[in-house]
């Protein structure tokens, strides 16, 4: 398996180390006195965003982290040192819900990112630091703070700037290996893509991140076929690139299809700029073009691109049109944009 988009794991901060009683006795030093040190404090759990990780597969061979126990506190005022920390390498986009998989704790987006997740207990005071006037010679000292422990999940949806969607075989693979280098497993059977593929597409000497995630069927959002869980993936895109292939019996029906399942999913996936593309076109006569076309057009309300991953037809056009509705966002500053795109537009 190599990929893992979500799991559970175990965390825990480390104790405190506990603060001495010590007195000091030296020969030929008059009037001693306590110098029992502090105990060290406990280690943290920290989560920081890595560069060059897309998956959560790490954490499916270990799931506990247990952060370093603060080393306890010496005589001669000597401090113990800090338990050592512990640092989960996650992925960007990477998100930590509570036990209950629901109450979000942290979004982390941006590399470099890093959240505190569980913090060390602190260390106890050696009797020197119950020394007063009133007590010269203290004989007592605290232990230190208990580490906190919990479980925890760790969810993953992966940042992007164009989502492909699609029933299976509706050329979303096929277009990824056309306008990247992703290697995508292809073949003329349903259900070829298991897990999100992301690839970087260009044009015009311009850069930006394709996801490719399985292909959603009817009932998806009730968890028929492989379900809808992989549509989290493509929340955080800019828009999305619905392809329809042209072998399908029924175009308008295929469309329809995908558009409930993404309105039932939720998260306001239903509300992103949507392009819409006519796939395998190379497999029909010119009339069937026609006929297709003006179908597709009718049911979703823009003219779709016609595309053929494999002869390049109209993949520099849809290239294009993604890269408009991206920069787009990106001018209006991650505000939300009412307008909805239209090819008028380019």
């Amino acid at each position: 398996m190599k990929f893992l988009d979500q799991t559970k794991v175990y965390i825990r901060s480390g104790d405190g180390g506990a603060g001495c009683v010590s007195f000091r006795r030296e020969k030929y030093v008059a009037l001693g006195g306590p110098d029992g040190g502090n105990g060290g404090k406990g280690g943290d759990v920290w989560v920081e965003v890595v560069q060059g990780l897309n998956t959560l597969i790490d954490y499916r061979y270990q799931q506990h982290f247990k952060a370093g126990t603060g080393i306890h506190g010496m005589g001669r005022n000597r401090n113990g040192a800090k338990g050592e920390d512990i640092i989960m390498k996650v992925p960007e986009g990477t998100q930590i819900y509570e036990e209950d998989n629901e109450t979000l704790i942290a979004d982390l987006t941006t590399i470099g990112q890093r959240f505190l997740l569980a913090k060390g207990g602190n260390g106890g005071f050696g009797n020197t630091a119950f020394k007063s006037s009133t007590n010269q010679a203290p004989a007592h000292a605290n232990p230190g703070l208990e580490g906190i422990e919990n479980d925890v999940w760790l969810r993953l949806k992966l940042i992007a700037d164009v989502g492909l969607l699609g029933l299976p075989n509706a050329g979303k693979s096929t277009f990824l290996a056309s306008v990247s280098a992703a290697k995508p497993k292809i073949a003329d059977y349903p259900f070829t893509t298991l897990h999100p593929n992301l690839g970087v597409a260009a044009i015009d000497s311009k850069e930006f991140v394709v996801a490719d995630i399985p292909g959603l069927i009817e009932g998806a959002h009730e968890g028929v076929g492989i379900g809808d869980r992989f549509l989290g993936h493509v929340e955080r895109t800019r828009v999305l690139l619905h392809l329809v292939s042209a072998t399908e019996e029924d175009i308008t029906k295929t469309y329809k299809t995908i558009r409930h399942e993404v309105k039932s999913y939720g998260h306001g996936l239903a509300e992103k700029p949507e392009l819409v593309a006519l796939t395998k076109v190379d497999t029909l006569t010119p009339d069937e073009r026609k006929e297709m076309a003006a179908e597709l057009e009718k049911v979703s309300g823009q003219k779709p691109i016609m595309l053929s991953s494999i002869t390049r037809e109209g993949v520099e056009e849809t290239l294009r049109a993604m890269m408009s509705c991206i920069e787009t966002a990106r001018a209006a500053d991650g505000e939300k944009d009412d307008t909805a795109w239209s090819p008028d537009n380019l």
